[in-house]
């Protein structure tokens, strides 16, 4: 005190900030005791936050970028005891899920309870209007599009031009040569997919795109730095700048299309010929009376091209992988592809009714799936509290839904890690109204992939033609990496050579 008997100011300021600090933790402890009551004994799932701000963001992608990423999810399962538990990845709580039942729950809340989230990078690069981060109506209306131009296989005129598109990729490839599968596949799906998108044929225009497509999806998982386009030496500066070539051709094409279809007078023909030969942007222009704005066309068709690009083309490779290790599998695959041949001709094109003659192809083309888990599993943000068994977890909280964990789960999968496609053969859970739970390669509820038919045909026709064509061998060792995206380390290089009685 001084000599008037007050007490200094610096006390005072001191005494001042302990009370506001008893005030501001009593507030809190409200807070706390209201949640609780509102909630009784419910409660997070258990977890750990790991280190501060970084949380264990580290220990998961160390697991994914090693052949075996399951212990990050399965020790934690372990540890809790429970098939849902909290982590702190990506800057935020997340709860992680390895229960089939939540994991359908929360697929088919989407857009209610659950909506999609993805991180900054993915929605900058794709767009607002691109068919991953749009919701409610205006996500229904694109999925509708996409079924009706990409989930109809069936058409013979998509089928042929598949067969003929995998044809011609195969025939620039030596009697005797090395590939890198994965670049080849690549190839085959690109122009696939531009094809469907805007009737453009293999050539400099598909093959510049491309090139600016790589540097494109390689920023989906870099670091979003504030002024980035300023950066071009970034990896994501560098997936901007792509991204912005790429929207800008098609937007050219959009922009020719529309004007041709003013000076038309807007007519476009009501015949199935024409019908037959409508590509995607024909659909965008005249669905809904022509009410897709260019940008909306342009991130839709940007955003299918990802769709299109990387994951058929990973699992075309990876089922040759997975066979080429599997030698009774591979045998038994050629001797049913030998024997369609043996019913068509060499050189006949293949029709549905021989695509639906492959049932072991199919067996291999699920067993893949499984195996490789192309798509780990989907990110979703809680838009209400959430109750499973007894636990709650609360709006605003990321949930990562893991099929992969499924997946791999012995309580679900015998052997859950060996590729066995005779698996798929017996009737057993995996047939019935469980598996549904237990098998999500392609995601499901409102956001189930509208192009897993399409995927499936192209592989069974590269399959095909590969088995009936070549011979084959690795050409140096390669294994699947996990982080960012599931591939091969080194494009799975092979030394091909045709087969004498090879016809193209």
């Amino acid at each position: 005190m001084d000599a008037s008997g007050a007490p200094p100011p610096l006390l005072l300021a001191a005494s001042a900030l302990a009370a506001a600090a008893l005030l501001f933790a009593a507030a809190l402890g409200w807070l706390f005791a209201a949640r609780s009551s509102k909630h009784g004994s419910a409660r997070l799932p258990p977890g750990s936050t790991g280190l501060p701000l970084i949380g264990e963001t580290l220990r998961l992608i160390s697991a994914y970028k090693t052949p075996n990423p399951e212990p990050f999810i399965d020790d934690r399962v372990a540890r809790h005891g429970s098939g849902v538990f909290t982590t702190h990845v990506f800057g935020e709580r997340t709860v992680f899920s390895a229960d089939p039942a939540f994991n359908r729950l929360l697929l088919a809340a989407e857009g209610r309870a659950v909506g999609c989230s993805y991180p900054s990078s993915i929605a900058t690069l794709l767009g607002p209007h691109s068919l991953l981060l749009t919701r409610g109506p205006a996500h229904r209306r694109l999925h509708t599009l996409t079924l009706t131009r990409l989930g109809r296989p069936a058409s013979p005129p998509l089928l042929a031009h598949i067969d003929r598109l995998i044809l011609d990729t195969m025939r620039e490839w030596e009697p005797a040569a090395t590939v890198r599968l994965l670049d080849e596949a690549k190839k085959i799906t690109f122009n696939l997919t531009v094809k469907q998108l805007v009737s453009i044929d293999p050539g400099p225009w598909t093959e510049s795109v491309r090139r600016e497509y790589v540097k494109l999806i390689d920023g989906f998982f870099s670091i979003p730095f504030p002024f980035a386009h300023l950066l071009p030496f970034t990896t994501y500066g560098q997936a901007l700048k792509a991204r912005k070539k790429v929207a800008g051709a098609l937007r050219e094409v959009i922009r020719k299309r529309m004007d041709d279809k003013v000076k038309n007078g807007g007519a476009n023909g009501k015949d199935d010929e024409k019908i037959e030969k409508k590509d995607m942007v024909e659909e965008l222009l005249e669905a809904e009376g022509g009410s897709f704005s260019e940008e909306e066309m342009v991130d839709f068709c940007l955003s299918l091209l990802v769709a299109g690009y990387e994951t058929t083309s990973v699992l075309m490779t990876l089922a040759v992988k997975f066979l080429t290790e599997t030698p009774t599998a591979l045998a038994q695959l050629k001797e049913e592809h030998e024997n369609i041949r043996k019913v068509k001709g060499k050189n006949q094109p293949l029709e549905w009714s021989d695509y639906k003659s492959m049932p072991f192809t199919q067996c291999v083309i699920n067993e893949t799936l499984r195996v490789a888990n192309l798509i780990s599993g989907v990110f979703r943000r809680a838009n209400t509290d959430i109750h499973f068994k007894d636990y709650i977890i609360p709006k605003g909280y990321k949930i990562f839904a893991s099929f992969r964990a499924v997946h791999l789960n012995t309580e679900h999968y015998e052997n859950a890690r060996t590729f066995d496609p005779w698996r798929w053969q017996s009737k057993n859970k995996l047939q019935n109204a469980e598996g549904a739970s237990l098998f999500t390669p392609f995601g499901g509820g409102p956001r189930l992939c509208p192009g897993y038919e399409l995927a499936r045909v192209v592989v069974s026709v590269f399959l095909h033609r590969l088995v009936t064509r070549f011979s084959w061998e690795e050409a140096e060792e390669d294994r699947i990496v996990f982080f960012p995206t599931t591939r091969t380390l080194k494009g799975y290089p092979i030394n091909l050579r045709w087969r004498p009685d090879s016809v193209f």
